[in-house]
């Protein structure tokens, strides 16, 4: 969750992920009353929040839970979403259009941010991500057992929260 802005062949489809976004709002409603929804709206979220890199564990799933603009805060707007890691999954170098604070539910998380040391999680602790930080290392801490992390973001309205560093 990082540092330098680097267009992206995704930056191209921005109206796409815009439209998505702006269609989440109502699906967020209705997946609190129907289960089933949140199967749909996973998959649709799931690339704007997160990314497993297909060497990671299949068991690596992002779950939304709520996306809320911000009254007080003109183009602002909070999302939540929870990060499932199965044993030794993981998610690629990437950084986030806004701020981030994870915060360890499960397991442990290992965590290095673009010039700082790889650093390990777990249950009640959380870490920080400022904006555009490249977020080099982003794992669960054990091959053997799953871990799992809440993340909030606060980031411009319509932005794409995650992009994949190459």
């Amino acid at each position: 969750m990082s540092a330098t802005f680097r267009p992206s062949p995704i930056s191209e489809s921005r109206p796409f992920y815009l439209a998505i976004i702006a269609g989440l709002a109502c699906a967020f409603v209705i997946g609190k009353t129907l289960p089933s929804t949140w199967d749909a709206i996973s998959a649709v979220i799931e690339p704007l929040c997160m990314s497993s890199d297909p060497a990671g564990s299949t068991q690596d799933v992002v779950e939304p839970i709520s996306s809320h603009a911000l009254p007080n805060v003109p183009g602002k707007r909070v999302t939540i979403v929870r990060v499932f890691y199965g044993p030794g999954g993981f998610t690629p170098a990437h950084r986030h259009a806004g701020s981030v604070t994870a915060y360890v539910t499960k397991g442990e998380i290992r965590s290095q941010l673009a010039g700082g040391p790889v650093e390990t999680f777990g249950v009640g602790q959380s870490f920080f991500e400022p904006p555009g930080a490249v977020h080099l290392v982003s794992a669960n801490a054990s091959m053997t057992e799953p871990a799992e992390l809440i993340a909030v973001f606060v980031a411009d309205e319509g932005a794409q929260l995650t992009t994949l560093v190459k």
